[in-house]
């Protein structure tokens, strides 16, 4: 009688590992923490909202994700318009 060695992993590195639940974890566990160290200092961070603010313009300016800079100058062209009918 053989034994079927198909379904046995060939060296431990090809057995599954439970990565999303570690990082599941690992970012419940920072969020936790992260509420805990804001509650606490709560003083500091709320004077640095305004700058904050500031500094999302620039950084909302640059991802914003309008569909890249470059495709201005064909707006209201002829060729964006469907073509009419000749009847």
């Amino acid at each position: 009688m053989q034994t079927d060695r198909s379904d046995l992993p060939s060296s431990p590195h090809d057995a599954p590992t439970p990565r999303r639940p570690l990082w599941i974890a690992a970012g419940m566990t920072a969020l936790i923490g992260g509420f805990y160290v804001l509650r606490e200092h709560w003083g500091h961070v709320a004077g640095l909202w305004p700058y904050l603010l500031l500094l999302a313009c620039p950084l909302m300016h640059l991802f914003h994700g309008h569909g890249g800079h470059g495709h201005h100058a064909g707006h209201g062209s002829a060729t964006d318009r469907p073509a009419a009918k000749e009847e």
